[in-house]
């Protein structure tokens, strides 16, 4: 069997020279993060908002139960954070998908601080 010997190079280290040390990026700044909220009220039934979350937010089953169960038991509850954008499309769809459905739903964004 042939034994291998990893060698180092026998090119002197760069590092005398400063211009390779340092390369600077502009500093880009993160837009702001929205949060979507889900309101509570006394008419939309809880399968309905189980349903929304499943569809619109990815959520499993037992993870929509349990944000559902929150809003129902708080009055509101974050079912997802994302750029404005996205958070903007996602309050329309649950918005008129409930409006579609006759359920007085009400789904708001707000920005993350």
């Amino acid at each position: 069997m042939t034994e291998h010997k990893w060698m180092m190079s026998d090119k002197p280290d760069d590092d005398g020279d400063p211009s390779l040390l340092v390369q600077t990026r502009p500093k880009t700044k993160r837009p702001p993060l929205y949060k979507v909220l889900l309101l509570n009220d006394d008419y939309t039934p809880m399968e309905f908002v189980v349903h929304v979350l499943e569809r619109f937010f990815g959520m499993t089953h037992a993870e929509a139960f349990e944000i559902m169960l929150t809003v129902h038991k708080k009055g509101v509850a974050v079912v997802g954070v994302f750029s404005h954008e996205i958070a903007e499309t996602k309050v329309g769809q649950v918005m008129d998908f409930a409006r579609r459905h006759q359920h007085p739903l009400q789904c708001t964004m707000e920005r993350e601080e």
